[in-house]
């Protein structure tokens, strides 16, 4: 029992000789798994921070490019759709320009057929007045030559 007590006893002395230098060890070596420790969390924070980056600038060109392709899409629908009501105006106008110009042939026929009508009008009644005239001019010279008998 003196025996254990003694070895208990010396154990306890080494420990407490000891614990002062193996508590001064400890931290340092502590210190610098933290400090391998945070170094790699920053190596990995790094990388997955460029990963992430990286995704995001790939995502963005990829919406930019889709965006390019979607406008310049758009942009050929609206030159279509442009070029397709250009054409249809032009067609209109086309159309108008004929019935306008139908129009205005039909009224300019229209109107040559009513002075053609008035003019034919106005001769009848000229040729009737110089008929009348005749006859009635006929008639005095006829009354004038019966006259003209009837003093011989």
């Amino acid at each position: 029992m003196k025996r254990t007590i003694l070895s208990a006893l010396t154990v306890l002395v080494a420990s407490a000789a000891i614990a002062p230098v193996a508590a001064a060890v400890e931290p340092a070596s502590f210190n610098i798994q933290e400090a391998r420790l945070e170094a790699l969390d920053s190596r990995t924070k790094n990388s997955v921070h460029k990963l992430r980056i990286e995704h995001l600038n790939n995502q963005t060109k990829a919406i930019e490019d889709i965006q390019a392709t979607r406008l310049e899409a758009l942009d050929a629908r609206t030159k279509a759709v442009d070029n397709i009501q250009e054409a249809r105006l032009n067609a209109l106008d086309a159309r108008t320009k004929n019935s306008v110009h139908k129009l205005r042939l039909e009224h300019l026929n229209n109107q040559t057929k009513a002075v053609e009508d008035i003019q034919a009008a106005r001769l009848d009644a000229l040729d009737a007045r110089t008929k009348a005239v005749d006859n009635i001019q006929e008639a005095r010279l006829d009354e004038l030559d019966a006259r003209t008998k009837c003093i011989r």
